[in-house]
């Protein structure tokens, strides 16, 4: 049964949210609000929990799986970034858009795409998910909570707990998140001088970013 923790939408208690860091660090999955949808998250270093979050979502290793970082700093500790992307994740950051971008040697092997080596990053705004970041100490690695077989991701805390309290082990509630996702946008093509590209429209604007 998973450990519920009811915080603040714009003032959140710390001291919940150190319980639900504790559970990360302890090999746990837990859904938590960002500003797209809710998301299920774990450690990014523990084999075990990364596949104990694909089974719950039943997705495969092809499937591009976030890190969800504090800052763009912290971010280019994963993934290679020119001066042209940097600019234009500025623009976007923190926000509702999902980078691809190629991995480096932090990202462990088996959590980036098995043939392009790529990995989905994104800076949340939301404030008890950037404060429970801060507390953990370094990125998640998550993925949309979406149930098998749906394609609606849920946003509702008290319909996760009802679908979801034996599978996982915590539940940060905040309150209702947005029910669109991020937008994607695969930054690879301008490593070669080419142009971002749309991979999935969602709630971030492309106008916003100058595409």
């Amino acid at each position: 049964m998973a450990q519920y923790f009811e915080i603040h939408p714009v003032d959140p208690q710390p001291r919940l949210l150190q319980q639900a860091a504790n559970l990360l660090r302890g090999g746990g999955i837990l859904a938590v609000p960002t500003d797209s949808s809710y998301a299920l998250v774990c450690h990014l270093d523990d084999k075990n929990a990364v596949d104990r979050l694909r089974r719950i979502r039943q997705i495969n290793d092809k499937h591009h799986l976030t890190l969800l970082c504090r800052d763009l700093s912290e971010l280019a500790n994963y993934a290679r970034v020119d001066n042209r992307q940097y600019r234009l994740m500025k623009l976007a950051t923190p926000g509702p858009y999902t980078f691809i971008l190629d991995a480096t040697k932090e990202v462990p092997r088996r959590v980036s795409h098995p043939s392009r080596k790529t990995i989905g990053l994104r800076v949340p705004d939301r404030k008890g998910l950037q404060m429970l970041l801060e507390l953990h100490g370094e990125p998640l690695l998550g993925t949309t909570l979406i149930a098998p077989g749906e394609t609606e991701p849920l946003n509702d805390p008290d319909e996760i707990r009802a679908r979801f309290d034996k599978l996982l082990d915590g539940i940060v509630d905040a309150g209702a998140c947005p029910m669109e996702p991020t937008t994607v946008l695969d930054l690879t093509p301008m490593y070669s001088g080419g142009d971002a590209e749309l991979v999935r429209q969602g709630q971030g604007s492309l106008q916003a970013l100058g595409l």
